[in-house]
């Protein structure tokens, strides 16, 4: 077999058989097939695409590339979550601690943001002392005793996933709906959870920009984890303004104390008990959706939810004081106000303005060797669909320099102002099962 047929026979269009994605990944992991030729090859499916077989020939040969991981010493039916990313997406750090409460185990593995903020690891190191690396017992013991634990990736964690990505970005081959689901749910599959359950995000702060690209990789996905066994479902829900009130780290950390209080804001609330909702009937904790949303809820008002994220903060080391007192996390040395240039009622907030001005501010990195600033942010005291006054307070920023003029322009341009109230948009847009 030649790595230039296969690359020949994907330029024409035709379907790649198991041996042949087989050779190409192992090849490449082990170095025996060069990055031009790989690039050549990835050129090849942006064009031309990949069939259903296709697809999942690749996700499971990306997954055995690497370790597998084994959870079948932790208790129940585990079920696993992924967010395709977005703005103030701190969605994990609530469903986590409420399924928990709900009695699924939750087993797992996150990364490090790259773009506009920190990733769940990056949200959960601003509590102090917090442990985001277990040994393989400690992390199993957690999960058995208290229901949850969230680590980082193993190293060796789908190593073709890691080295295609990198060619993927410099040959401008990222936005390629085969190449997104295997990666994605590569990583997904070899954590070992017996379910997934997939949040894609669609809008100006999401990778997928419309509902039917969304609805596409979401689509994609949920074909990938069936054919490798895994029950599978992906919510599209909406990120044309950032999710929640707050944005950055500690900022972030902050909410999510308020959602598991009961006293979040309504659209973090909502998504998170949809996704929480899902995974619970995946693992027949309850019989069907509107039931599991009544019970979440209940976990919520009752403050079992909350206890869960006190008990998962101190299994892995962290201070509790920063939970019950969310005043204690780090903060931010400058506080500035942005105001409302005119009256009227807010009609759009474009995310993703709004995720580059927190990353300029030292919330997210721009390369992977910057180091985040778990204290800096931005506030959003205005959401879409409020009133405002000219002179009103409609967000706030919080850092530790005073060269804000770029996220503060930025923040002022995200924020759209116009005469008649609008509604704000739906929620959720559709579910894939």
């Amino acid at each position: 077999m030649r790595m230039v047929d296969i690359i020949a026979k994907k330029r024409n269009g035709n379907t790649l058989n198991e041996e042949e994605i087989k050779y190409f990944i192992n090849g490449y992991v082990d170095g025996s097939i060069p990055d031009y030729q790989v690039s050549a090859l990835l050129m090849s499916i942006f064009y031309n695409g990949m069939n259903n077989s296709e697809v999942s020939n690749l996700t499971k040969f990306m997954v055995e590339s690497g370790d597998v991981i084994n959870l079948d010493q932790i208790k129940g039916f585990k079920v696993d979550k992924h967010s395709t990313g977005g703005v103030g997406d701190k969605t994990s750090l609530i469903i986590g601690p409420l399924v928990a409460a709900a009695g699924v185990p939750i087993a797992k593995m996150s990364g490090r943001g790259l773009g506009h903020t920190g990733g769940t690891l990056d949200k959960l190191e601003s509590i102090k002392n917090f442990k985001i690396e277990l040994t393989s017992e400690q992390f199993i013991n957690n999960v058995n005793k208290h229901k949850i634990a969230i680590i980082g990736q193993t190293a060796n964690l789908v190593p073709a996933d890691k080295k295609l990505y990198s060619l993927r970005d410099v040959t401008a081959t990222v936005d390629s709906i085969p190449l997104i689901a295997s990666s994605i749910m590569s990583k997904k599959i070899a954590s070992g959870a017996d379910a997934i359950v997939l949040d894609v995000k669609v809008g100006s702060g999401a990778f997928m920009k419309t509902i039917d690209e969304a609805r596409k990789l979401a689509e994609t996905m949920v074909q990938i984890g069936k054919s490798l066994n895994r029950k599978t479902v992906a919510i599209l829900t909406n990120m044309d303004e950032p999710l929640g009130k707050e944005i950055g780290n500690a900022n972030e950390i902050h909410e999510v104390i308020q959602v598991l209080k009961n006293n979040g804001p309504h659209d973090l609330t909502e998504i998170s008990i949809t996704i929480a909702a899902q995974m619970t009937v995946l693992a027949n904790v309850y019989d069907d959706i509107e039931i599991a949303k009544i019970e979440l809820r209940k976990l919520l008002s009752n403050g079992k939810a909350f206890e869960k994220l006190v008990e998962f903060v101190m299994a892995q080391g962290g201070d509790t004081s920063v939970i019950h007192d969310p005043n204690l996390l780090p903060k931010a040395k400058v506080h500035s106000d942005i105001k409302a240039d005119q009256d009227g009622f807010v009609s759009k907030i474009d995310a993703l303005s709004i995720g580059i001005s927190a990353m300029l501010l030292g919330a997210g990195r721009k390369t992977k060797d910057e180091v985040i600033d778990h204290s800096v942010g931005i506030t959003l005291h205005k959401k879409v669909g409020d009133k405002v006054n000219q002179g009103e307070v409609i967000a706030t920023i919080h850092c530790n320099n005073s060269n804000i003029d770029e996220s503060t322009d930025l923040i002022h341009k995200a924020y759209l102002i116009s005469n008649e109230a609008i509604k704000s948009s739906k929620l959720i847009y559709d579910v894939i099962q």
